[in-house]
């Protein structure tokens, strides 16, 4: 090999065993891997950053807009509530996420599935206090599994479909790998849902480990006629909220303490909630509830347009010493107050009533301005803007849904593709106000997208520098002429091309050479073309193995370790179906 292979091959080891030894950011790895192939002279600049310009990475762009708009407009909650249901147990719950997510996959590309429904799942699992590090590993791997069942699953699929007719001027037909597909899916499931246990983390990102001392004092009224109305605490939601509890219900002057989860909920009750500042975040965003002081709806503009701020009353501020009603808060700071912590204690009386006290942090809904305006005043000690906490635009729910099925069904239907689809769509939550631009900007997570298309320079080195070629030839000699030995070997390098960069380079690059072999054998290219398409699309055992394993990386707070314990064994059990299958469905 010349020395750019074997600099290359050095490159690819000191990433994995950065990655696997250390907690260093996925996407500085990368980075920094394809930096040092751009000075070494390896790649130009054109190659080193294809990814960024590459169609899959530009769709998983769009697609973050797109999740943020439904998120944004109270969609998802929606949809954790109509398509997951109330788990009964853990394993329950892996059900209930991965049957309907790998039947979806199976028609649909698999990548704006799992988009959608990360924070979905986030939401649920936060729900019902279960661990998302359980939920978001079989949410990816549940839509790879299911990808595999038709020609349209995954794009690697149609782009192992389009060399096999260019070879054989025949190609498969729309269900015909559902002969191997579907043995496999229900095999990878019943492995995960045996061993899930034990192989995958209980594991929560840093700030969910954090204790937060300020426990504020929170009021929501139930809206009269809305959905909550004649619901039972225990069905509403309200019952299991993280860090979160329901200390009394105010129904029209009578209280009732040690609410039951059997209680149902009336037009017009006030509920007292006692907790950390996320879940009384969370409760601005339950559909049918509504903040108890008439004050939010006196300030100017839409509550969508507003921003949560946390703001520590100074001993020097107007209103120390007052009510917030005779302090009169919200002509006096354009703000009006949710919630007040004090120390731990519990604020007795309604919002207006309670009388501040310096040192008091506050939970405030303001305009945009609010806290650079109050940043260095003397009225606060600390003014905190808290991301991502604006009120859902719940009246636009049904549009933002409508969006996102149009944008579906054009593209499962072949009238768009998946990156047109995307974009489309992402401007039009736009254009109808489903979500703000500077909320559109926060959505996209740079850190998947640059790990993404890094993982491409990484492909495309390892291409030009004929490392691929080389590696490849190397393990299919050690196979002899045996076609089913060969199959065996052509698959075990898809995967662990797959593993190392893209599914879709790893099949580009493994077509030539299984043609190639299955020449020199005197047999057909169909089972290999096969083995193909499953082995690149079942990358189970790292991140970049498969676009959909970025994406819960960061929210499930995995570690590379996480992927090889759980993701190697689903490997094995996959690939051995995979290989006593395609034999018998397609022979040689």
């Amino acid at each position: 090999m010349p020395w750019e292979a074997w600099l290359t091959a050095a490159v690819i080891a000191a990433v994995l065993s950065t990655l696997l030894l250390t907690s260093a950011a996925p996407d500085m790895v990368f980075l920094a891997a394809v930096t040092a192939l751009l000075v070494a002279g390896v790649l130009e600049p054109g190659e080193a950053f294809a990814g960024l310009a590459n169609p899959g990475v530009l769709t998983v762009a769009a697609l973050y807009v797109v999740v943020a708009g439904v998120r944004e407009t109270g969609g998802v909650q929606w949809l954790s509530g109509r398509l997951l249901g109330r788990p009964r147990s853990l394993l329950d719950a892996q059900r209930r996420l991965t049957l309907p997510v790998a039947a979806f996959s199976a028609f649909l590309n698999n990548t704006p599935v799992v988009a959608m429904l990360i924070p979905a799942v986030g939401d649920w699992a936060r729900k019902f206090g279960l661990p998302e590090s359980k939920l978001l590993l079989p949410l990816s791997y549940a839509a790879m599994l299911g990808g595999s069942c038709t020609l349209i699953g995954t794009s690697t699929n149609l782009v192992v479909n389009g060399a096999l007719e260019e070879r054989t001027g025949a190609g498969l037909m729309l269900f015909e790998l559902a002969w191997v597909g579907v043995p496999v899916l229900i095999a990878g499931l019943a492995f995960l849902y045996a061993t899930s246990r034990w192989l995958l983390p209980d594991r929560r990102p840093a700030t969910e480990t954090l204790e937060d001392p300020r426990e504020y004092t929170a009021e929501m009224i139930v809206e009269p006629g809305g959905p909550l109305v004649g619901q039972s605490i225990e069905r509403a939601g309200l019952r299991r909220l993280p860090g979160c509890y329901l200390m009394e219900i105010d129904r029209n002057g009578e209280i009732l303490p040690a609410v039951s989860p059997r209680e149902r909920l009336r037009g017009g009750d006030r509920l007292v909630f006692v907790g950390v500042v996320d879940s009384v975040v969370e409760l601005q965003r339950i559909r049918g509830l509504t903040p108890a002081t008439e004050q939010v709806f006196k300030l100017d503009g839409a509550r969508s347009d507003r921003r949560l701020v946390e703001a520590v009353v100074s001993e020097t501020c107007p209103v120390a010493n007052r009510t917030v009603r005779d302090g009169r808060f919200r002509t006096r700071f354009g703000a009006v107050v949710l919630a007040v912590a004090r120390n731990g204690e519990r604020v007795d009386g309604k919002i207006g009533d309670i009388v501040l006290r310096p040192g008091d942090t506050l939970l405030l809904e303001a305009g945009e301005g609010f806290a650079e305006r109050q940043r260095n005043s003397r009225d606060f000690l600390l003014v905190r803007s808290i991301e991502g906490a604006a009120a859902p635009r719940h009246e636009r729910a049904w549009l933002a849904l409508a969006i996102l099925a149009g944008m579906l069904g054009a593209v499962g239907l072949g009238w768009l593709s998946m990156l047109e689809g995307a974009l489309a769509a992402g401007a039009g939550l736009l254009a109808t106000r489903c979500l703000t631009v500077n909320a559109a900007r926060q959505a996209v997570d740079w850190s998947v997208i640059l790990t993404i298309a890094a993982a491409f320079g990484l492909g495309s080195a390892m291409e030009q520098t004929g490392l691929a070629a080389t590696v490849a030839g190397g393990l299919l000699q050690l196979a002899g002429e045996h076609p089913w030995a060969n199959l065996a070997a052509v698959y075990a390098v898809t995967a662990l091309f797959t593993a190392l960069v893209t599914n879709n380079a790893a099949a580009v690059l493994m077509v030539p050479i299984a043609a190639s072999v299955a020449g020199d054998l005197g047999v057909s290219v169909t089972p290999f073309a096969v083995a193909i398409m499953l082995a690149a699309s079942a990358s189970f055992a790292t991140p970049m193995g498969y676009q959909t394993n970025l994406m819960v990386y960061g929210p499930g707070g995995y570690r590379f370790t996480d992927y090889l314990r759980a993701g190697l064994p689903l490997n094995l059990v996959t690939a051995g179906v995979a290989l006593a299958i395609i034999p018998w469905a397609w022979g040689f």
